[in-house]
């Protein structure tokens, strides 16, 4: 599995002194705020990365930064962070795109990741040390369901005669066997999600599960492996030509570069079910020989950022309600000023953008950059554990990333006299919210 190149990485200001607690946030799976601890203090993270059909939107910045949020606040408390993130470079919304606009695919591909990468760089996101495109990982997750079909938890569904496109191959497509896995391990379907079956079956539909597809075992069960069809890409692989189905790749992916048990997988709400479901599903069944086996097996902790809307509906590409990042940086707009505006809601909180929200960050940036200004300079430090903004941005954080908290504090600390503590605060909310306040360089 090869990587490709992410983003450069922004400078992170270190702040010593007594950290704050350990980092709990909210893992949808158990519906409680739970440490994010490791014993051997190195922590994982995998975050689903984009589909790079379209720009990058206000949604998706927000989730990155609530991912990156947790990132910086593991390295302020210490400990190792390794972090990777896929790009579904092989998938229907993109083929779609190509055939709709006349454009190669690939070139779609790899000039929306550019367009990706230059906003996450914007907006100084701390890159993934392991970036991988799914076209990179075929070998590994070829493998994968082929060890699937093996231990009987996958199965062949043949592609009709008059299926339109035309199969190009008589191997036909590969499906999980959802019941066939929950007899094999501990995993039963909603243990991550959550969901009800009505709500499951939703969530199916609306993200392109086929439940009344002829030959299938069950409904919920997805697709692993789409066999070779006329006129879209495939790959040569353990199971024959064709591409991988979504849920796959991402289990792979992760665990082929972090190992398993991750300690947070991450993505947008909207992914809880079936995709981060059904990707733990999948890592679960490759845990060979475990009947005993759970969701906890691919990650301690499943994580979601909330949902922005615009003009009152949920952003999505899909719709065209879209605020783009690159869109208002040719604007002008200060990425600082982008930034601050989302952290400025709670990472699990559904909001509504508006301009008024990036006129009061635009203000509050200026405030907290004048006062740095006024730091003290020439005098004895405080130590960083009785530097009460500090203590207070560090608690906050660790509390669920509290980034509205957190600006809390700084804002109080904006309207503070200078004090011996405050370079320290100035390279706290670099480090932890990613905003310097005095000019790099």
């Amino acid at each position: 599995m090869r990587t490709v190149p992410s983003w450069p990485i922004p400078p992170v200001p270190s702040v010593t002194g007594k950290r704050g607690g350990a980092i709990r946030v909210f893992d949808s799976a158990s519906g409680q705020v739970q440490d994010t601890r490791t014993p051997d203090g190195v922590a994982t993270l995998y975050v689903c990365g984009i589909t790079p059909y379209d720009a990058t939107h206000l949604g998706h910045a927000a989730t990155y930064l609530a991912f990156d949020t947790l990132g910086r606040a593991w390295r302020d408390a210490g400990l190792e962070v390794r972090y990777a993130q896929n790009i579904t470079d092989v998938d229907d919304p993109l083929l779609e795109r190509a055939a709709k606009t006349g454009r190669n695919w690939q070139e779609i591909a790899t000039s929306q990741t550019d367009l990706f990468r230059s906003d996450m760089a914007a907006l100084r996101v701390l890159p993934p040390d392991a970036y991988v495109r799914v076209q990179d990982s075929i070998d590994e997750t070829g493998a994968a369901i082929a060890e699937l079909l093996e231990a009987g938890l996958a199965y062949r569904v043949s592609v009709a005669p008059d299926a339109t496109p035309a199969a190009t191959t008589d191997l036909g497509d590969v499906y999980y066997d959802v019941a066939a896995a929950e007899a094999a391990s501990d995993w039963t379907m909603g243990d991550v999600s959550g969901y009800t079956a009505a709500e499951m079956e939703a969530a199916f539909l609306e993200f392109g599960g086929d439940p009344d597809r002829e030959g299938k075992r069950g409904p919920f069960d997805p697709l692993l492996w789409r066999s070779a069809r006329s006129g879209e890409p495939a790959f040569e692989s353990a199971v024959g030509l064709g591409r991988p189905g979504w849920h796959i790749e991402c289990s792979v992916i992760a665990t082929r570069a972090l190992g398993a048990p991750i300690s947070v997988q991450g993505g947008g709400r909207d992914l809880r079910f079936p995709h981060h479901e059904l990707s733990a599903a999948h890592a679960v069944s490759l845990v060979a020989g475990d009947e005993h086996a759970t969701a906890t097996d691919f990650a301690r902790t499943y994580a979601h950022a909330g949902l922005i809307a615009y003009e009152g509906t949920k952003m999505s590409k899909s719709l065209g309600n879209l605020v783009l990042v690159s869109r208002l940086t040719a604007a002008g707009v200060d990425p600082m000023a982008i930034r601050l505006a989302m952290l400025s809601h709670h990472y699990r909180s559904d909001w509504e953008w508006t301009d008024e929200e990036l006129d009061r960050a635009g203000t509050r940036l200026q405030r907290w950059r004048d006062r740095a200004a006024q730091a003290a300079a020439g005098t004895l430090a405080i130590a960083p554990e009785r530097n009460a903004f500090v203590v207070r941005m560090r608690n906050a954080i660790a509390d669920d990333l509290d980034t509205p908290s957190v600006i809390g504090a700084v804002d109080d600390w904006a309207s503070s006299a200078p004090n011996d503590g405050d370079h320290d605060v100035i390279a706290l909310v670099d480090a932890l919210l990613g905003v310097p306040l005095i000019a790099e360089g």
